[in-house]
C-alpha cells in the first residue's frame, strides 16, 4: 500500500498570490523546479519499492513491507530547517544542505525485515548510500528508533542525468506507532509537554523495542526466554 503525504507545488498556484516580491517570485519558481526534480527522484525510489512489494506479494509467503509512505518536504518545513542552521533560504542552499526534501518511509513487519530491505535497496547499481544512521541499534535520546538511509538516486532529465538524495526511513509497525504519537504529543498537542512525559515516552520506546524483539523470535519459531 502506498500513501502520499503531500501534494505538489505548481507554477499556476503562484499566480494567485497578489503580494509577492520579485525575489520571492524567483524563489518560488525555483521551488517549483526543485519540486519537480525531487518528485522525479522520489518516483524512482518508490517504483523500485513497488517492484519489490509486488514480487513479495506474488512469489513469496512473507513480505517484509507492510506499507509505504512518501512525501516531498513543504516549503515551510524547508525554510524552517535552513533558518535553524543559520542559512539563507535559497535554491542553492536547499540543494546543498537539505537531504530529506524527498522522503520515503517503509513500514516493515519485523526487525529482520528492515535490514533485509536495506540490503535489497543498496545492492542495486542504481542507488548508492550517501549517509546512514541506525537509530535502532542506537536509539535517539528521545527513544526514537528507525533506520535512515540517504540514497543517491539518478534521474534522466532534458539536460542530462542528475543525482539527487532521497531519504528512506525503515521502521517496524510498532516503531512507527511510537514515532507518530510522540510527534503528536510533543509538537501537535495543545497540552504542555513535560520532562515527565519525555521520560515516560522513553520507557514506552524501550517496551516497544522488546516487543519487536519478541515478535521476531515468535516469527522465527525460537523458544521463549521465559516459561509461558
Amino acid at each position: 500500500m502506498l500513501i502520499e503525504k503531500h501534494s505538489s507545488i505548481r507554477l499556476r498556484d503562484l499566480s494567485q498570490q497578489k503580494t509577492i516580491s520579485p525575489e520571492q517570485t524567483e524563489l518560488a519558481q525555483g521551488m517549483v523546479r526543485l519540486n519537480h526534480l525531487y518528485r522525479s527522484a522520489l518516483k524512482m525510489a518508490v517504483a523500485q519499492l513497488e517492484i519489490l512489494d509486488e514480487e513479495f506479494a506474488t512469489m513469496y509467503d512473507h513480505s517484509p513491507i507492510h506499507h509505504i509512505e512518501y512525501r516531498i518536504k513543504t516549503l515551510e518545513s524547508i525554510t524552517e530547517k535552513l533558518q535553524r542552521r543559520g542559512l539563507e533560504v535559497t535554491i542553492d542552499n536547499i540543494f546543498a544542505h537539505i537531504q530529506d526534501v524527498a522522503g520515503v518511509r517503509v513500514i516493515c513487519n519485523y526487525l529482520d525485515d528492515i535490514y533485509y530491505m536495506r540490503r535489497l535497496l543498496t545492492r542495486t547499481e542504481s542507488f548508492g548510500i550517501q549517509r546512514e544512521a541506525d537509530y535502532i541499534k542506537e536509539p535517539k535520546e528521545t527513544g526514537y528508533r528507525s533506520l535512515h538511509l540517504i540514497l543517491d538516486v539518478p534521474i534522466v532529465i532534458s539536460e542530462g542525468t542528475l543525482h539527487l538524495p532521497v531519504e528512506v526511513q525503515l521502521r517496524t509497525i510498532a516503531m512507527d506507532m511510537w514515532a507518530s504519537l510522540e510527534h503528536e504529543l510533543r509538537y501537535k498537542s495543545d497540552r504542555n509537554f513535560s520532562d515527565s512525559d519525555a521520560a515516560r515516552l522513553r520507557l514506552c520506546s524501550e517496551a516497544i523495542g522488546e516487543i519487536d524483539r519478541e515478535m521476531q523470535r515468535i516469527y522465527l519459531g525460537e523458544k521463549p526466554e521465559y516459561e509461558v
